[in-house]
């Protein structure tokens, strides 16, 4: 059985442990992101997907391990040399715009992930957004959000 001092102990601890949840979401609202979407345990951006085959294959291709460049804090894998080779050359014509974060989120004046299958090319750029209906939303006037997100960019960053 338990004794009055473990209950005291076990109560504190409990206590304590729930005070470190609640401040949880206020350290991660306060932190600054970073300026490319890698996910929480990763530094991989697109979740591993080649930025470069939207523009040369029309879709998203999952990129290879083999075929890793560095960029803006992140590590980009592509399908293969070549596309390594256009994306080191000039990886702003290749990148997600907002980093890959999602596009209607950066408009809205937050940060989403970005999900690279749910993509668009846009005036000869790349955005990505959250999932199938916020891509959806988005779709129905890119113009507009683009706009708006171009106005939050980089500030929801923290």
């Amino acid at each position: 059985m338990f004794n009055r001092n473990s209950l005291r102990q076990a109560s504190s601890r409990f206590a304590f442990l729930f005070s470190l949840l609640l401040l949880l979401p206020a350290t991660e609202a306060l932190a600054a992101k970073d300026p490319v979407y890698t996910g929480v345990f990763s530094n991989t951006a697109l979740k591993g997907y080649d930025t470069v085959a939207y523009f040369t294959e029309g879709k998203p291709v999952k990129g290879n391990k083999k075929f890793t460049h560095s960029w803006n804090g992140a590590d980009w894998h592509f399908s293969s040399q070549e596309n390594l080779d256009l994306f080191a050359a000039d990886p702003e014509a290749y990148a997600p715009q907002f980093g890959g974060y999602c596009a209607y989120a950066v408009s809205q004046g937050y940060t989403a992930s970005g999900d690279p299958t749910v993509w668009k090319i846009v005036d000869g750029k790349l955005y990505v957004n959250y999932n199938k209906s916020i891509g959806k939303k988005w779709r129905a006037d890119p113009e507009k959000f683009i706009k708006l997100a171009n106005e939050n960019w980089p500030r929801v960053l923290g």
